[in-house]
């Protein structure tokens, strides 16, 4: 069965209409074509409506769709091939976070990403995307061989936020982080991460350290989740909307002040309604970056980097 969102209802009920229509065509073989052809016109207008003007919280809903697009999908879709590689050589292999070596448009990358899940079962074995110490310590690894052989890295960020149990503190949950976007800042390979569903936190910036950082248009990115703010501040989740509006989380947001490189465009509807399309978008942006980054010493894309993210953010004395 098909997510509904509460905003998307007027397109539901067309739909139902353009179903009752169809129905009816074929009972009484009644030509019912320009009916058809105004419902259809007058849906296409309703989606470009909506999806056009989506509220912060209507955009968090956006990036959790049980159907969007995760990485391994992104994976399968955009690359030749893929060897997982397992494992922090010192706990255990996290199954939130997936990395390994794969190939692009004849290019060899380290691509490394959260993953979720996409059923039950799934998102228990996956830790419903949220990494411990070791997934990030797995993927810093990762990127230390990529920079070894010389190979652009990849990151796809989709997480609620590093998990937030007491063993993931004990072994040291924040160090891993910290250590992570201490080595990502000075990695010796062009980086190119994507946002392409929640980016939450230090669980998202764990992986978020990069040349060009990019969010699709239907995604959100925020050091707390609208629900958890609005517990904080209001002692309820109830409020969760005006504190997404308030936490100025969406890709248009970010772009407008300067944290993010770019907004990569989804398919009307979000990156779920045509998966294909959206991995083609994607696949495009990474072979004209990889490209364009390739080309830059490594001195240079080292120091425009560390650049890029001092320069974030306003100072007042």
């Amino acid at each position: 069965m098909e997510t509904t969102f509460d905003f998307e209802k007027p397109i539901a009920d067309l739909l139902l209409q353009i179903e009752k229509v169809n129905q009816v065509e074929d009972k009484t073989k009644v030509d019912m074509s320009a009916t058809l052809s105004e419902l259809q016109g007058k849906l296409e207008e309703t989606r470009k409506e909506i999806y056009s003007n989506l509220t912060g919280w209507q955009k968090v809903q956006m990036s959790r769709h049980p159907d969007r697009p995760q990485t391994l999908d992104y994976i399968s879709m955009i690359c030749e091939d893929f060897i997982e590689l397992y494992g922090d050589r010192n706990i255990k292999d996290d199954k939130a976070i997936v990395g390994g070596l794969a190939t692009i448009h004849g290019q060899t990358i380290m691509v490394i990403g959260h993953q979720k899940g996409k059923n039950t079962k799934e998102r228990q074995y996956r830790n419903f995307g949220m990494a411990n110490p070791e997934g990030y310590r797995k993927a810093l690894r990762l990127m230390k061989m990529a920079e070894k052989f010389g190979k652009p890295v990849v990151c796809f960020i989709d997480t609620m936020g590093a998990y937030p149990g007491l063993e993931a503190e004990e072994r040291g949950q924040g160090e891993a982080i910290a250590r992570n976007l201490l080595e990502m800042s000075v990695l010796k390979v062009p980086i190119i991460c994507i946002i392409v569903g929640e980016g939450a936190s230090g669980g998202a910036l764990g992986i978020g350290i990069g040349d060009k950082v990019y969010m699709l248009e239907h995604t959100w990115y925020s050091v707390i989740s609208p629900e958890s703010c609005s517990s904080i501040l209001w002692r309820s989740w109830d409020y969760k909307e005006k504190a997404a509006e308030c936490l100025k989380l969406t890709s248009e947001n970010m772009y407008g002040n300067g944290l993010i490189d770019g907004v990569i465009p989804e398919p009307l509807g979000g990156a779920h309604r045509d998966p294909a399309k959206m991995a083609e978008t994607v696949k495009e942006q990474l072979i004209k970056d990889i490209a364009e980054l390739s080309k830059k010493s490594i001195d240079k894309l080292v120091s425009e980097r560390i650049e890029k993210f001092c320069a974030m953010g306003v100072v007042v004395e």
